[in-house]
């Protein structure tokens, strides 16, 4: 079975914020490191990360007319910050890989879900 994990960071220091420059340098080492061991992980088709939130443009269309708005449409802890796909056994070898994510235990989440596949 193939899962897709949506890593949300929520309140987890990103690189270039102060929350980040607080962390100690071995810190720091130890949160790439995690990332790295992970996008090696067998099984483990690693995603993208993308910019901080407040980079995004949100796009709605109305009666054919399309309207942009700056910045994200779901609350900032909430957004997206990157993802990965993972081809496990089960459900429960996704958790464990998603347990592994930093941003999981700094204060973000990780949503795992099934990717369905055709249409």
């Amino acid at each position: 079975m193939k899962y897709m994990l949506l890593i949300r960071h929520g309140e987890a220091p990103l690189p270039g914020t102060p929350e980040w420059e607080a962390l100690s340098a071995d810190e720091q080492k130890a949160i790439g490191a995690d990332y790295q061991a992970i996008s090696q992980t067998d099984g483990v088709t690693p995603g993208v990360w993308i910019e901080h939130p407040e980079t995004a443009t949100t796009v709605r269309v109305e009666n054919g007319e399309t309207l942009t708005t700056d910045g994200p449409f779901v609350a900032v802890k909430e957004a997206l910050g990157g993802y990965l796909f993972f081809e496990a056994d089960d459900l429960d070898a996704a958790i464990e890989l998603a347990a592994r994510v930093p941003a999981a235990r700094l204060g973000g989440a990780v949503e795992v879900r099934p990717v369905k596949e055709g249409f």
